[in-house]
């Protein structure tokens, strides 16, 4: 048994709160079982019961046994001086204030409804299994899980708006600045997101804006910040590329000492970050205050139309600056601008209307459900014990599941846990 589960039971009153003594066989009146307390001291704060005929409020401390008050030095500690309830599963010792008082202790275990018990050890054998729950995942409520599995969406949201937020505050609050760090990062896809990353870190977004209207020049912006125009080739296109770049470096000051290397191993030609880069640079030249354009759409139809576009005429027929290839028309595929509102735009948003204290995210949810689900290891997992991943809501939603709950076995913190133990 885990001391968690003695709190999940606490905070919840999953037991017999009508009958409860102290092991003195005191009465308990259980008025409120105080605030979860998830850093150092006392598990729960401000209680309030009565014992006996005294009515008390003050802290509660849970313990598997009693004497676990000594093993971890409580009687030592000033925090524990208003405990005013031990709670444990199982009583072998009495424990005592500075005063010599005895602190009342309350031993849970025959207070707890049997059925509560087995279910936990269920859910918590050692039996190697992918999730604790895999044997009753598909027998969860669809109301139950549908509601938890929107709920966790918002969690991977407000997990991602964390990066946002610190990008915010290092670029003095300027959008523009990123979501063009964002959407570099995640051109970059997961070989090469934070190479693009550091790239995009590397550009001051004045660069962007003040080269807009003119490709090449934002094209030997990205390459040769890349480190893509230090070979010898004697092509027209690069060395057209190589002096640009040549001149916004001395113009712009720029250094690309921290700018991390890029990989071609591996990547299928289209996701080279080449042609990345390309359609970056095309992005941009395209759509002027992007930032604006992708607050304003609310369809996934006119992302679609915003994040079309294609590379410049070399790309047409290169992957590399070293071979070319036949002539293919490279545009942005509408599964690659999924992955770029799922991971960059609906995360900017959520963000934007966090900050301007708009908790109406309807609009979101009607996108991210229009969005093909991913298709990935953790997905098919669960897909595999029921058919539940339909849109890029649950998709997104499993993996924040599988990663921050299921791998961490934090069952009772979750929805499905707490139905499987009720």
């Amino acid at each position: 048994m885990r001391e968690n589960f003695l709190h999940y039971i606490w905070e919840y009153k999953k037991f017999d709160i009508l009958n409860l003594k102290t092991t003195q066989h005191e009465s308990i009146d259980l008025i409120s079982v105080g605030i979860h307390n998830h850093n150092s001291g006392p598990d729960f704060f401000n209680a309030r019961l009565k014992i006996g005929e005294q009515l008390w409020a003050g802290n509660v401390e849970i313990h598997i046994k009693s004497s676990d008050w000594y093993v971890h030095l409580h009687e030592l500690d000033p925090a524990y001086d208003n405990v005013i309830l031990h709670v444990v599963y199982e009583h072998d010792t009495d424990i005592f204030r500075k005063d010599n008082s005895t602190i009342p202790t309350l031993e849970l275990k025959q207070f707890i409804n049997p059925n509560i018990l087995l279910n936990y050890q269920k859910l918590f054998s050692n039996k190697v299994k992918w999730i604790n729950c895999e044997s009753d995942f598909a027998q969860i409520e669809d109301f139950v899980l549908n509601h938890w599995l929107e709920r966790l969406y918002f969690e991977r949201l407000e997990r991602k708006s964390k990066i946002i937020e610190n990008l915010l505050e290092a670029s003095k609050n300027d959008w523009e600045d990123v979501l063009f760090k964002m959407l570099t990062k995640n051109f970059g896809l997961k070989v090469n997101g934070e190479a693009f990353f550091s790239l995009s870190k590397s550009i001051n977004f004045s660069m962007i804006r003040k080269n807009q209207t003119n490709l090449m020049s934002l094209e030997a912006l990205l390459f040769g910040q890349a480190g893509l125009l230090e070979e010898n080739n004697e092509e027209v296109y690069y060395q057209n590329l190589k002096k640009e770049y040549i001149f916004l470096k001395q113009k712009f000051q720029l250094s690309n000492e921290f700018v991390v290397p890029l990989q071609f191993f591996r990547l299928r030609p289209p996701n080279f970050p080449t042609i990345r880069l390309s359609q970056l640079a095309h992005l941009y030249h395209k759509q002027h205050n992007l930032f604006p354009k992708v607050i304003a759409a609310d369809t996934l139809q006119e992302f679609y139309e915003i994040f079309k576009v294609s590379t410049s005429q070399y790309w047409k027929t290169h992957y590399t600056f070293q071979k070319s290839s036949k002539t293919t028309e490279k545009s942005l595929t509408n599964s690659f601008i999924d992955l770029l509102l799922i991971n960059t735009i609906l995360p900017i948003k959520f963000s934007f209307l966090k900050q301007k204290g708009e908790t109406n995210c309807e609009q979101l949810i009607e996108i991210v459900r229009a969005i093909q689900p991913e298709k990935n290891a953790i997905v098919n997992g669960f897909n595999t014990l029921r058919n539940v991943s339909k849109s890029a809501l649950e998709s997104q939603a499993l993996v924040q599941l599988k990663t921050e709950y299921c791998d961490k076995h934090q069952c009772l913190n979750c929805a499905i846990g707490n139905s499987l133990l009720a």
